[in-house]
């Protein structure tokens, strides 16, 4: 995808917003939008990714910089005249209206004739399968019904931008998986740009093209999800994205794909060196759960290895999750698949785990 602002459809360039003139909630934003792309803003509440979706869709203004739309500003356009679909969480459908009069709302806005209009909203009702819900009211619909209802009025004019925001946090884990599945489908097929604001960063990596992970007002990485998850760039990143194991040590030797780890309990481990900066400085060290083995023969040649006492071991039917003590944490957690060849492990038990020195990350502290 584009990552300058000259050929992307939507663009943020060095954007800032501040309530109180002091504060700044996005802070110098730079975010450049592919034609057809699916992506995602996530981050934790206040970190500005609902304020730039807000400031898109014109509902909030930049303090500074310029928000463009394929290619022309759209800073001092109203948000009715930007053309852009809008999913909320809360719905925001008219209860006094029915289905089809909610969805002809913003066709009547745009002046579309009687007939033109029963067209599209067949069309949108179809594509969310609601064909049959034209004249019911919402305080008739389930909330996953209501949900569809609020998808297809976004895309009944046909925009080519989607913003959604936290649209399906009121909905029960099935229905959301499943919905997740049909929006993001959707999106594809009709070639529709979309911006979609969560917290939820399992929602984040299975619907994205990319993922903007946002931390106090900045864009800490913007990546595909298996980059975003295999590759974390800080240790924000690392903890943000998916279970994450740390070790805190300072580093002792900066080879050129290699560091060494002296860590806290005087352990020397090698890392790969992400985001380090010089010999005795300190690092937080990032191992994925799923990539730490403990059965001798599963380990690579390459392995570092590490001695670790069982804490606890938890049968979750694909998986055992186990909790074990390494270099004085008692928070160390490895994701095994439940294997017939694959150990049982017994709280109290000493063992030696290992992985590949390619997937511990030296990240900043």
């Amino acid at each position: 995808m584009t990552s300058n602002g000259n050929d992307a459809f939507v663009a943020f360039e060095r954007v800032q917003k501040s309530y109180d003139g002091e504060t700044l909630v996005v802070k110098d934003l730079n975010l450049a939008i592919g034609k057809g792309e699916f992506l995602t803003m996530l981050g934790p509440s206040g970190s500005g990714k609902t304020t730039c979706l807000m400031m898109l869709a014109g509902f909030e203004t930049a303090t500074h910089g310029e928000i463009t739309l394929d290619g022309k500003p759209i800073n001092n356009i109203p948000p009715h005249k930007r053309g852009i679909g809008m999913v909320f969480q809360n719905y925001a459908l008219f209860p006094h209206m029915t289905v089809a009069e909610n969805l002809a709302f913003p066709l009547e806005v745009r002046g579309m004739g009687k007939s033109e209009r029963e067209g599209k909203i067949k069309r949108a009702l179809d594509m969310v399968q609601m064909g049959e819900f034209g004249g019911r009211r919402p305080a008739q619909l389930s909330g996953g019904q209501q949900q569809r209802i609020a998808l297809a009025r976004a895309l009944v004019f046909e925009p080519e931008l989607v913003l959604m925001d936290e649209p399906l946090g009121a909905l029960d884990k099935q229905l959301r998986e499943h919905m997740q599945f049909e929006i993001t489908n959707l999106a594809h097929n009709l070639g529709i740009t979309t911006v979609y604001v969560t917290h939820d960063q399992t929602e984040a990596l299975t619907m994205s093209d990319r993922v903007a992970v946002f931390d106090d007002g900045r864009i800490q990485q913007l990546a595909p999800p298996d980059e975003l998850y295999e590759e974390p760039q800080n240790s924000f990143v690392a903890q943000f994205i998916g279970e994450n194991n740390t070790l805190e040590g300072t580093i002792s030797k900066i080879g050129e794909d290699s560091c060494e780890v002296t860590l806290d309990d005087g352990e020397v481990i090698d890392a790969l060196p992400v985001n380090v900066s010089e010999v005795g400085a300190r690092t937080l060290v990032s191992i994925r759960p799923e990539r730490v083995e403990y059965n001798k023969d599963r380990l690579s040649p390459e392995a570092h290895t590490i001695h670790a006492e069982v804490l606890e071991f938890i049968y979750m039917g694909d998986i055992y999750r186990t909790r074990l003590r390494v270099a004085g944490k008692d928070d160390f957690i490895i994701k095994t698949r439940n294997a017939p060849d694959q150990r049982r492990l017994k709280p109290g038990e000493q063992i030696e785990i290992g992985w590949r020195p390619q997937d511990c990350r030296a990240l900043d502290a």
